[in-house]
C-alpha cells in the first residue's frame, strides 16, 4: 500500500510546470556565477520563491535566500540548494552553454536551484495536504567551503525558524533515473594544506650558490604520495592530492620560494590528524636535506566536515523515494570521498537526511566504454568536468524527490 506521503507527492507533481522550470534551468546554466557573486542567481530563485507565496530573506552572507512558509502546527523542514558555479570553460557543445567565459555550471549547481524553484510552486500550491513550516534555503559558495558557515554566522537562524530537519541533494553521474541513499556516512571531509618552501635564490647558471626550491618542493611532492599507501591502514579511506605548485617567474633565475597546495579526503578525524603530522614530517624533512635557510611554512586552510545523514530520518526519505519511483530505483551507494558543506546548516546537532541523483543522458550512458557500471560511470562525463551536461528529463524528479522528502516530514 502506497503511504500518505508518497501519493500526495505524487499528486502535487503530476501537473508540474515541466518547460517553465527547464526553461529556467537553461537561463541559469547561460548565466553561472562564481562563490559569492550568486547575485543574478540568487535574485531569479528569490523572484520564485515569493510568486510561489514564500516570505523571502535575501542578502544573506551576501548572496544567500531564504524562503518561508508558514503552514500551521507541525516541524520546519529545511530544503537546500547550493548556487554557485566553477571556473571551468564549458565543453559541452550545448546550445544553452555559459555566456561567461571561463565559468561554468560543472556541478549541477543550476539544476539543484531548479529542484528547489518547481518543489516551492507544488508544495505551496498544495499546501492544503500538509501542515508545518517550510524554509529553503538558495545557499553561495559551496565550492569554495565557506557559504553554508556564512548563512549561519550572517544570522540565518535569527530571520527564519532553527529546522528541525534538513534534506539536501546533489546531481551526479550515472544513467539517469537512480537514487543513492545511505543511512550514515555519505561524503567524507576535506581539509586544503599549504606548504611554502623557503630556498636562496639566484642566478640559474650559479645553481651552486643558491638552494633551490623547487627541486625540494618536487622532492615533497613525490614523498607526500606515500603518506596514504605507506601509513594509512588499507581499510581506512584517504585521498593527498596536490592541486596547485607555484614557483618562479623565469626560466634563469631559481626562485626563493616555491608553494604547494594540497587537497586532503578522509573520513575520520584520526586519519586526518595522522595525514597532517606526516605532511608536516615530510615537508620538514625534505627542507632541513636540502640545507633550506628556514623552516617550511605548513598551513591548513578550508576544511568541510564529513556528512553523516541521520540514518532514522534518511531510511524515511529512501523509503518514500521508493514508493515514488519504485524500489530498484533507491540504491545504498557506499560513502563518497566527495565533501560538502551541507552539514554546516545542521549546526552539528539537527538530523538532515542528503542523496544523490543520477543524471547522465541515456544516449551518453550507453555510448560510454565498459562492460559493467562501475566502468561506465569511470567513463562518463563527472560533476567538475568541462563535459557534465545533466539530462534535462531529471528535471521533474529533481522536484519530485524534494517534494516527497518533505511531506515524509511534514504532518
Amino acid at each position: 500500500m502506497t503511504s500518505a506521503p508518497a501519493r500526495t507527492a505524487l499528486d502535487l507533481t503530476a501537473d508540474l510546470p515541466v518547460p517553465d522550470l527547464e526553461d529556467f534551468y537553461r537561463d541559469l546554466h547561460r548565466h553561472p556565477e562564481l562563490s559569492f557573486e550568486e547575485h543574478r542567481t540568487a535574485a531569479r530563485l528569490a523572484e520564485r520563491l515569493k510568486a510561489a507565496g514564500f516570505e523571502t530573506a535575501e542578502g544573506i552572507a551576501g548572496t544567500g535566500v531564504a524562503g518561508l512558509l508558514r503552514n500551521g502546527d507541525g516541524p520546519t523542514v529545511l530544503l537546500r540548494a547550493d548556487m554557485d558555479a566553477l571556473p571551468v570553460e564549458e565543453l559541452t557543445g550545448l546550445p544553452y552553454a555559459s555566456e561567461s567565459p571561463g565559468v561554468m555550471h560543472a556541478c549541477g549547481h543550476d539544476l539543484h536551484v531548479t529542484w528547489l524553484a518547481g518543489a516551492a510552486k507544488a508544495l505551496a500550491d498544495g499546501r492544503d495536504a500538509w501542515s508545518g513550516t517550510l524554509l529553503l534555503v538558495g545557499q553561495p559558495a559551496e565550492e569554495a567551503g565557506g557559504g553554508a558557515a556564512a548563512m549561519v554566522a550572517d544570522g540565518l537562524y535569527d530571520r527564519v525558524p532553527r529546522p528541525d530537519v534538513l534534506l539536501g541533494q546533489h546531481v551526479v553521474p550515472g544513467p539517469a533515473g537512480l537514487y543513492a541513499h545511505v543511512p550514515g556516512l555519505i561524503m567524507s571531509a576535506t581539509t586544503d594544506v599549504e606548504i611554502v618552501v623557503h630556498g636562496r635564490g639566484g642566478h640559474g647558471s650559479r645553481p651552486e650558490t643558491t638552494v633551490d626550491p623547487v627541486v625540494t618542493a618536487a622532492y615533497i611532492v613525490t614523498r607526500l604520495q606515500t603518506i596514504v599507501s605507506r601509513e594509512i591502514k588499507p581499510r581506512e579511506s584517504a585521498v593527498l592530492t596536490v592541486g596547485r605548485i607555484e614557483a618562479g617567474t623565469a626560466p634563469n633565475i631559481i626562485p626563493a620560494t616555491a608553494r604547494i597546495s594540497l587537497n586532503l579526503r578522509t573520513q575520520s578525524e584520526a586519519v586526518r590528524d595522522r595525514m597532517i603530522a606526516a605532511i608536516r614530517r615530510i615537508a620538514e624533512g625534505e627542507c632541513h636535506a636540502a640545507g633550506c635557510p628556514r623552516e617550511p611554512e605548513v598551513t591548513l586552510g578550508g576544511s568541510f566536515p564529513a556528512t553523516v545523514n541521520d540514518p532514522e530520518t534518511d531510511h524515511r526519505i529512501a523509503a518514500v523515494h521508493r514508493e515514488v519511483f519504485g524500489t530498484a530505483t533507491v540504491f545504498d551507494s557506499g560513502p563518497a570521498m566527495a565533501s560538502e558543506d551541507f552539514s554546516k546548516l545542521a549546526l552539528g546537532e539537527l538530523p538532515y537526511s542528503y542523496w544523490f541523483v543520477t543524471s547522465t543522458p541515456a544516449e551518453t550512458w550507453e555510448a560510454a566504454p565498459g562492460a559493467d557500471l562501475m566502468e561506465k560511470f569511470d567513463a562518463v562525463p563527472s560533476n567538475h568536468s568541462p563535459h557534465f551536461a545533466p539530462d534535462l528529463s531529471t528535471v521533474a524528479p529533481g522536484v519530485r524527490t524534494l517534494v516527497s522528502g518533505a511531506l515524509a516530514c511534514l504532518v
